[in-house]
């Protein structure tokens, strides 16, 4: 599991266009993300939460991107339907995801399965690991990660 202080997995993920992005040379601070899924109601409300506050992060000279296990198509069509303008990242084959330790046995109705943990990661400009949120609620969280981005 990925916690403070540390860097993040030298894996590459793709963008919402298709393109080849590694973790490791993204440059920080920047925020990073998990949500389940594309399009359900929690995760769009996450998305447009961080796309209301996008200006407040570019002025701190801060990105946001969000990451899920969604196919870049997806990913593209999500973020068209809602006018996002966070950047949205796909790790379909879970190496980011699994490696950061994001991916958990959940439980829903009584039965299990595997999934993401909705959390996030604040990086600083060290490229390392700043600050942890995990077990994510939506509301008021792109807010708190803003208050935290602007105290750096």
């Amino acid at each position: 599991m990925t916690d403070i202080g540390e860097t993040l997995p030298k894996v590459s993920v793709k963008d919402s266009a298709g393109n080849a992005v590694a973790l490791a040379d993204l440059n920080g601070p920047f925020v990073l993300y998990y949500y389940p899924k594309a399009d359900t109601p929690g995760c769009t409300n996450e998305a447009k939460d961080f796309t209301a506050v996008a200006a407040e992060f570019q002025k701190a000279g801060v990105t946001v991107y969000g990451m899920s296990k969604d196919k870049p198509a997806k990913l593209a069509k999500f973020a068209d339907k809602y006018g996002l303008s966070v950047s949205l990242l796909s790790d379909e084959e879970s190496d980011a995801t699994e490696q950061m330790g994001v991916w958990v046995e959940k439980s829903l109705y009584g039965k299990k399965y595997m999934g993401i943990e909705r959390c996030t990661f604040l990086i600083g400009k060290d490229g390392k690991v700043a600050r942890v949120w995990r077990k994510v609620k939506v509301k008021g969280h792109a807010e708190e990660v803003l208050a935290a981005v602007q105290g750096l």
